[in-house]
């Protein structure tokens, strides 16, 4: 698609030899209907000459590089009456068939649509959840609109009568390439979204880069009607995303198993030590075949972490304090929480947590009853204290 109408015959638009002699009589668009401007090519014009314009076209006269005037879709019959500058700028006469020289430039305002664009180089984009940088390609496409045809004539055309289409596309390309890598970087800052999670938000991201694109474009009369990102995408074989994808692997199959990341070490660390030779791989050996550390309880966990750091050899590294129990609680419908032992023993004296209530927490298959919770259980034991004896009369 052409921006401007080149000729193939090697003249430019201001007419050669004999087409300069007479005086044009009908001045009308003669370009192509998929281009976006194009010069008449003659100059010498006669007043009273008919000027056509098709919808969707306007037709601009300039003298000596001023606009004179801009004429919409219709058939105009050319004076001073409805070109008043003209009579001020060459002293054209009112009535009469006097000759004056102008050019006319006629815009086509129809959208254009299916405009590519895409980047040849990968964009460097930094994960802000992961910190790894990831090399992202985008392409899509756009259509534009000429909205003011006086700014588009003096912003894209200035003095040259030819332009070449290929300039005009790569200045735009460079445009909007730019606010694309800006946006979507802003994008991922602002929302903390992962590189890896781009391809799932194309159309948030191609309003905002719209937005950002259209401001640009303005200063040109130009506005676009539409801006569409079809495809974010990033090499699977880069180190930097296998690296994401399998700590995203390595999350997800912790979640599944019901343990975290420090607990995951502290196992590596009990099952090192429950190989070694002696008694200490006996006691730690046995405390992993029972399943230690998963869904056990705190009082359990707490003594087989001491009977670590007392037997492991001095060289061992030490090993982490096991991570309090954290429980959900629905109260009225509601989800409240995490909350710790002690918290939870005191939301039970003070009356808000009962035996009833439903709590969960990690590594529980579903929620369940409060008093029937082996790990809360001891917390609803009734005091053994005798209440005070009755007084005696």
């Amino acid at each position: 698609m052409g921006f401007f109408g080149n000729r193939t015959d090697g003249h430019t638009h201001d007419g050669t030899g004999d087409s300069r002699k007479g005086f044009v009589d009908v001045i009308k668009y003669d370009g192509l209907n998929d281009e976006l401007i194009w010069k008449f090519p003659y100059e010498n014009i006669s007043a009273g000459a008919q000027l056509i314009v098709n919808q969707s076209q306007e037709a601009i006269f300039l003298k000596g590089g001023i606009v004179c005037d801009v004429f919409g879709p219709g058939t105009s019959t050319l004076s001073a009456n409805n070109i008043p500058i003209l009579q001020k700028l060459i002293n054209l006469p009112f009535g009469g068939r006097t000759p004056f020289t102008a050019e006319v430039w006629f815009i086509n305002k129809t959208v254009k649509r299916n405009l590519k664009w895409g980047t040849k180089t990968p964009i460097k984009l930094r994960d802000p959840l992961w910190g790894i940088i990831i090399p992202v390609r985008s392409y899509g496409e756009y259509g534009i609109q000429v909205t003011d045809s006086s700014v588009f004539l003096n912003q894209i055309v200035g003095t040259q009568h030819i332009t070449s289409t290929e300039d005009i596309v790569e200045q735009f390309k460079a445009l909007v390439l730019t606010k694309v890598t800006d946006s979507i970087s802003k994008y991922i800052v602002d929302k903390k979204v992962s590189v890896i999670d781009l391809p799932a938000q194309l159309d948030e991201i191609s309003f905002l880069c719209k937005n950002r694109i259209l401001e640009e474009f303005a200063l040109y009369g130009i506005s676009i009607s539409n801006f569409y990102i079809s495809s974010i995408n990033y090499p699977d074989d880069d180190k930097g995303v296998q690296q994401i994808n399998q700590a995203i692997a390595n999350r997800m199959q912790r979640n599944i198993e019901g343990f975290t990341y420090q607990q995951e070490r502290s196992f590596d660390v009990m099952q090192t030590a429950a190989g070694n030779e002696g008694t200490v791989a006996n006691v730690m050996g046995a405390g992993i075949g029972l399943g230690m550390g998963v869904g056990v309880g705190s009082v359990f966990g707490n003594q087989i972490g001491n009977i670590g750091s007392v037997m492991a050899p001095s060289n061992a590294p030490p090993l982490p304090p096991p991570p309090a129990m954290q429980f959900h609680i629905l109260v009225n419908n509601a989800q409240q929480g995490p909350f710790d032992s002690a918290q939870l023993s005191q939301l039970i004296q003070s009356g808000q947590v009962t035996r009833d209530t439903l709590v969960w927490r990690l590594g529980m298959q579903q929620w369940g009853k409060a008093g029937e919770c082996p790990d809360l259980s001891a917390l609803f034991v009734v005091s053994s204290t005798p209440p005070p004896p009755p007084q005696m009369n």
